[in-house]
């Protein structure tokens, strides 16, 4: 065997190399994988074919066919649509996240004025004190039948009445019937604005879905009963009913149940306190869709027909409406760092209000616009007037709480034009610039854009004193190059602007947005000297047992200085001028010190006066609610008019305080004036506008230690009863 040929020549035969090895073995793996996308692919192809065979028996033809290819096309772009409205709605679903959704704006308030006077409520009381059950069952069908008759068939949308309300609307040629089912609007109530977009809708319509997902029937009608904004400015069929009729919400009778269930509609062109002709003429359409629904007969609702309810007469009341929102807000705000606020609902609240001043305030703005509102295309206003601390003691958000509830002294944005200048000036000083420093007034070019003067000319080199004086614009301009606009920026959030700027280039002229409260805390800190002043409306606390919760004057921090008090002596000394001898001349006090900005943005849109005295800062702007354009009203007409009519009765009768910085007998006006003694001032007034603080605490303590009194007295005649602050009154 050693010598067969064979075996020698198996010897002489190469063994493969590893490179061969290696690309045999991936033709093997690509061999494999070829088979088998052939081999699933005749599968598949052979399971399609089959699948298509079997079709073949149900192939509809003719019209059938056209019908059964829209329904899928309609399902597939449906779930399209589904999966990217989802994706939209996303973001209103982070309100659910928290446990206490339900409770969170859960108050009921008792407002008072600075003196200690009622002045309004506010609130939703969610207790078991009046639960569902003992509602009565002629306001839950009124409800029923006017707002979501298909209440407990539905499962938040209503699909059947949503194209039955279309089908109506159609035929009416407009918006007759609501398609929002009742679970709808108590999602938009908790959790959404009264916006009125498809953003809004979708986001409403997922949140009914997640309200029927996490509540029972029962629970989402309590809740909508609560909740439902009834005008006046309460909310709730409980608070309603004390409200409008003077009741317990069980003692009411079909009449006054079908006269509330008529509010959700339209709650302030509908209040009979506002218009009780309408109110009633809804309330017999109320009963109407009673009858339709089946929940009543035609005879049991003749009685209340004939005899339609009688609201409480508050035509002659005139409530803090707007501030009354905004304080609400403000509790609610405290509520989050206020553990024992949290828990305690039911609650007092001494407000910085002054009357006096408030129905000064609404006179001031409406007798401006009835003089000059259509002369001069402006048809809405607002203003905020606070102490130089920050206590707002009045605020007008509009012409007519009664006609929109939207507050424009807080909620709105408008340009302020020049009157934002003073944050620049400010900003200037604090950089190396002082009032006589020369800036030239010439053109100014950033990029394309160059602004304009209001006079279309130029004075060469000014001293920053008259630039602000006179307003000039390219002055601020200059500077806002020289030390940038993020020091500008810096500044007036440091003063207490709280809405975000844009960095523009013509922010220096007033080209960002901001509220009018705002540039009213702001300019509260050149009247105290260079301190930080946020408008606050709170100064004490109380819940229904008295206890005080929180009082400013204690659970406050010290104020904090924002500017240098040099320099606010100099911002103070142009500021007077402006009004001395500048722009805002119409804003002239007799006898009293004033400063202040005018402001007035493109096409006369928006028109400013904000300004200050040692006792008050207050901010006025003038517009239209659709941003369209005046008829030429600038800051200093009616803006600088309206504050003048109101800071002059502002300080009437009451001591005045220094303006930080300026001395009154250096101005000439005032130096000549004659003005009237403390003593002729006082004569004339109905009452103190503002009291020391000294005073105010004194005659609060006064008023503590003689109700300890009363309730002493009260004690001993019966242990079991303590007198209310109501049974004090009444003792008085």
């Amino acid at each position: 065997m050693a010598n067969d040929p064979l075996s020698k020549n198996e010897d002489r035969i190469p063994k493969p190399r590893l490179l061969d090895r290696i690309r045999r073995f991936f033709l093997g793996i690509d061999a494999f994988v070829d088979t088998a996308l052939w081999k699933t692919g005749t599968a598949l192809r052979r399971i399609i074919e089959g699948y298509d065979a079997y079709l073949r028996r149900f192939r509809a033809k003719g019209i059938w066919r056209g019908l059964s290819e829209l329904a899928s096309d309609g399902l597939t772009f449906g779930l399209i649509g589904f999966v990217v409205v989802l994706a939209f709605a996303q973001p209103a679903f982070e309100a659910t996240r928290y446990s206490d959704w339900k409770t969170t704006d859960d108050f009921a308030v008792t407002f008072l004025d600075r003196f200690g006077k009622e002045i309004g409520r506010r609130g939703i009381v969610l207790n078991d004190s009046v639960p569902l059950e003992e509602i009565p069952d002629s306001l839950v069908k009124a409800t029923l039948a006017t707002e979501d008759r298909r209440f407990f068939y539905h499962f938040g949308i209503d699909f059947v009445g949503t194209f039955r309300a279309m089908v109506e609307n159609a035929r009416a040629g407009g918006v007759v019937q609501g398609g929002s089912t009742l679970t709808q609007q108590l999602a938009k109530n908790l959790f959404l604005t009264n916006e009125r977009s498809l953003s809004r809708k979708i986001k409403e319509a997922y949140l009914a879905l997640w309200l029927e997902a996490n509540l029972s029937k029962q629970e989402i009608l309590k809740l909508y009963l609560d909740r439902a904004y009834m005008g006046g400015g309460v909310f709730g069929v409980t608070a309603a009913a004390e409200f409008y009729f003077n009741k317990n919400v069980r003692e009411l009778t079909l009449a006054e149940s079908a006269m509330l269930a008529g509010l959700y509609k339209a709650p302030t062109k509908f209040a009979p306190h506002i218009n009780l002709p309408a109110a009633r003429a809804r309330a017999n359409e109320v009963l109407t869709n009673m009858v339709q629904a089946e929940l009543l007969t035609e005879g049991q609702v003749i009685g209340a027909r004939r005899n339609p309810a009688l609201a409480v007469d508050r035509s002659q009341e005139q409530l803090p409406e707007y501030f009354l929102d905004w304080a609400l807000d403000e509790v609610k705000k405290l509520a989050r760092r206020n553990p024992a606020l949290a828990k305690d609902r039911i609650v007092t609240v001494r407000t910085t209000l002054d009357p006096a001043l408030q129905r000064q305030a609404d006179l001031a703005v409406e007798t401006i616009l009835r003089e000059n509102g259509k002369l001069r295309d402006a048809n809405s206003a607002a203003l905020v007037s606070m102490v130089p601390d920050g206590a707002v003691v009045a605020m007008v958000g509009g012409r007519s709480y009664g006609e929109s509830q939207f507050n424009r002294a807080v909620n709105a944005l408008r340009q302020p034009g020049s009157s934002f200048k003073p944050f620049v000036y400010i900003t200037a000083f604090m950089n190396g610039y002082g009032p006589d420093s020369i800036v030239s007034d010439r053109p100014v070019w950033i990029g394309n854009w160059s602004p304009k003067n209001y006079t279309r000319s130029y004075r060469g080199p000014v001293s920053l004193k008259l630039a602000l004086t006179k307003s000039i614009n390219t002055i601020p301009v200059r500077l806002s190059i020289d030390f940038g606009r993020e020091k500008i920026i810096e500044t007036a959030y440091a003063m207490g602007l709280t809405h975000e700027l844009e960095n523009s280039i013509s922010l220096p002229i007033g080209s960002s947005e901001v509220s009018v409260i705002d540039m009213a805390a702001s300019y509260a800190t050149f009247a105290n000297g260079g301190y930080k002043a946020p408008a606050y409306a709170i100064l004490e606390v109380k819940n229904s047992d008295g206890k005080v919760l929180y009082r400013r004057e204690q659970d406050e921090p010290d104020r904090i200085r924002v500017l240098p008090e040099d320099k606010v002596f100099e911002m103070n000394d142009i500021l007077v001028n402006v009004v001395e001898a500048g722009t805002a001349r119409r804003a002239r006090i007799d006898g009293v010190v004033a400063a202040g900005k005018t402001g007035t943005t493109n096409a006369y849109r928006d028109a400013w006066f904000v300004g200050y005295t040692g006792n008050f800062s207050t901010a006025v702007w003038f517009g239209n609610d659709d941003f369209t354009s005046t008829r030429r009203v600038t800051g200093g007409s009616l803006p600088a008019m309206t504050w003048q009519k109101y800071m002059a009765f502002a300080h009437n009768g009451i001591e005045l305080v220094n303006m930080p910085g300026v001395a009154a007998e250096n101005l000439p006006r005032l130096a000549r004036a004659q003005t009237t003694t403390l003593a002729e001032s006082t004569a004339t007034s109905s009452q103190p506008r503002v009291l020391k603080r000294r005073t105010q605490r004194l005659l609060l303590q006064i008023g503590e230690d003689l109700r300890q009194l009363v309730a002493q007295e009260a004690t001993r005649a019966d242990n079991t009863t303590v007198p209310s602050s109501n049974d004090y009154a009444a003792a008085q």
